[in-house]
């Protein structure tokens, strides 16, 4: 059952619209909090611009094939300066500036989604951007949040009534700049915007003291008056917050390092929650990320443009996570690094890259299932065009489905209705935290051929061949640019191996690639059309 089918409610009007409000009875007060009680945060930190994620995440053992002139020799990193992943037996790395992210990862507390992405990438930073955010498809429009619909589901009435005793203090907060449309629902947002921890406003008696007209005017008026009210009070426990809370990590950029702004960002973050805030949500962004040009330096390619970006986001993530082990609070706090597209494969005359498909995130805290990277090292064709993409390993709204129902506890029932859609779990936090064991504890994996095709290289046609576990699988086909142009199956199946018609007659040839997804498992085979 829905959280919000146990709440009673009346409707009121403000501003000249219909809200709801809860109904005043004590069991329901009790049972409403207790519903609504977490200590868990989120933090979330945007890459705008697009993160180059074959220099960020690097396949040691696509190596060759990146070395290549026409591939990515003008830009790839030193391969002796790769910082390598344990447990990847020395076939992936992070970028030398990553020691922050590093260690983390090393200590058990960051994993690594590689190929996030979906169907049919959208190029342009806005749109793509919107995608991201609302956990739309490509030719989908949202006007709500990810974020901002888990909110309004946990709180169905709000703005109406808050803050109030249960929840005194803002449901989400944005640090550095306006709310995001991931922390909107249907244009309410659902957070606060700040720049530092002063209270803002410092609102008097006589802003209120005339009563609003009983027109329509009136009613605007009223409505503007509740949200400067709001919002004052929000600043205050913003303030108050802060005036209680502190900082006790020393590894935070100073002024003048890569960084430095995104430090300032996460120190408010620990301070706030050190204090008692009880906002679950925090998102911050720090941009630069669109590296068309000058992407590395000339004469060493672990330096330069991108080397700075990477170093100022793992330097400080790596100073938060130290800073909220050192209050106390670590086993609170989960955060994921997220950008709204990836780069291409080939990189341009300019020692840099542009704008492609699928990315790596991260997601790291001390309940992360750290230390693992999920997924598997894309395969590089050394045949590689200026338009060639990464295809896609696991839809990035399987990230945000396994945050909500592993972190924020939401019920496998209402997933569905807040990301509008069924999407796979994926194992990437601690199995006290909400994971279903039946999904978690399988030990069944996926070996090297659990789908392929036959024959492959094929002409015009081939036969995907595939062996699931049962339950809900999807049988996508992408093609090189990393667009999903066929899905093959997506339902039930039982048990048991199948084999199914792939007609390409109408592509082109070149590189297609298989994906299966069974579950919380999913793989890529690399499949060839050529020309008859």
């Amino acid at each position: 059952m829905k959280r919000r089918s146990f709440l009673q409610s009346v409707p009121v009007t403000i501003g000249g619209m219909t809200v709801t409000a809860h109904a005043s009875s004590p069991l329901l007060a009790a049972l409403n909090a207790s519903l609504l009680d977490t200590d868990r945060v989120l933090v979330v930190i945007q890459l705008s611009g697009g993160n180059d994620g074959l220099n960020t995440v690097i396949p040691l053992d696509q190596y060759s094939a990146l070395a290549l002139p026409t591939i990515r020799e003008r830009i790839l990193i030193p391969e002796d300066k790769v910082l390598i992943l344990s447990g990847t037996q020395d076939a992936t790395g992070l970028h030398p500036a990553m020691t922050g992210m590093h260690e983390l990862f090393e200590a058990g507390k960051m994993a690594i989604i590689q190929g996030v992405g979906y169907e049919k990438f959208n190029y342009s930073h806005f749109r793509a951007t919107d995608i991201m955010m609302t956990g739309a498809d490509s030719t989908e429009f949202l006007y709500s949040g990810w974020l901002g619909r888990y909110l309004a589901y946990e709180f169905p009435n709000y703005p109406v009534g808050f803050p109030n005793q249960d929840m005194p203090d803002p449901l989400g907060i944005r640090v550095g700049g306006n709310v995001v449309l991931g922390l909107q629902n249907q244009s309410v947002p659902m957070a606060i915007s700040i720049s530092n921890t002063n209270d803002p406003l410092n609102l008097t008696g006589s802003l209120f003291a005339d009563p609003a007209p009983q027109n329509y005017l009136g009613k605007e008026l009223s409505y503007i008056r509740e949200v400067q009210r709001q919002t004052d009070k929000f600043g205050d426990s913003v303030k108050g917050a802060a005036d209680k809370g502190t900082n006790l990590s020393q590894r935070y950029p100073i002024q003048n390092q890569p960084g430095y702004t995104l430090g300032q960002q996460l120190k408010i973050v620990a301070k706030l929650i050190s204090g008692g805030i009880k906002t679950r949500i925090f998102w911050l962004s720090t941009g630069g990320y669109d590296t068309h040009s000058n992407q590395v330096a000339d004469t060493d390619h672990s330096t330069g443009k991108h080397a700075n970006l990477l170093k100022g986001l793992s330097d400080c993530v790596g100073a938060f996570m130290d800073d909220v082990k050192l209050l106390g609070a670590e086993d609170r706090v989960m955060g994921m690094v997220f950008s709204e597209f990836g780069r291409r494969i080939v990189s341009n005359a300019s020692r840099g890259t542009d704008h492609g498909a699928a990315q790596p995130m991260f997601v790291f805290g001390s309940k992360v299932i750290g230390g693992t990277v999920m997924g598997n090292n894309p395969v590089i064709d050394p045949q590689s065009k200026v338009n060639s993409n990464l295809p896609m390993q696991y839809d990035y709204r399987s990230v945000y489905a396994t945050i909500l129902g592993d972190w924020f506890c939401v019920p496998e029932a209402d997933l569905e209705d807040i990301l509008l859609r069924n999407y796979q779990k994926l194992p990437i936090l601690d199995p006290t935290n909400c994971i279903p064991t039946s999904v978690h504890d399988r030990n069944e994996k996926l070996g090297d051929n659990i789908v392929y095709a036959y024959p492959n290289p094929f002409v015009d046609r081939t036969r995907i061949k595939f062996e699931v576990f049962g339950g809900h699988a999807l049988l996508q086909i992408i093609n090189n640019e990393g667009s999903v142009i066929r899905v093959l199956h997506d339902g039930e199946l039982p048990a048991g191996k199948y084999d199914i018609d792939c007609d390409l007659v109408q592509e082109p040839a070149g590189i297609y690639y298989v994906r299966l997804q069974n579950g919380p498992l999913q793989q890529v085979k690399n499949m060839m059309k050529v020309r008859g």
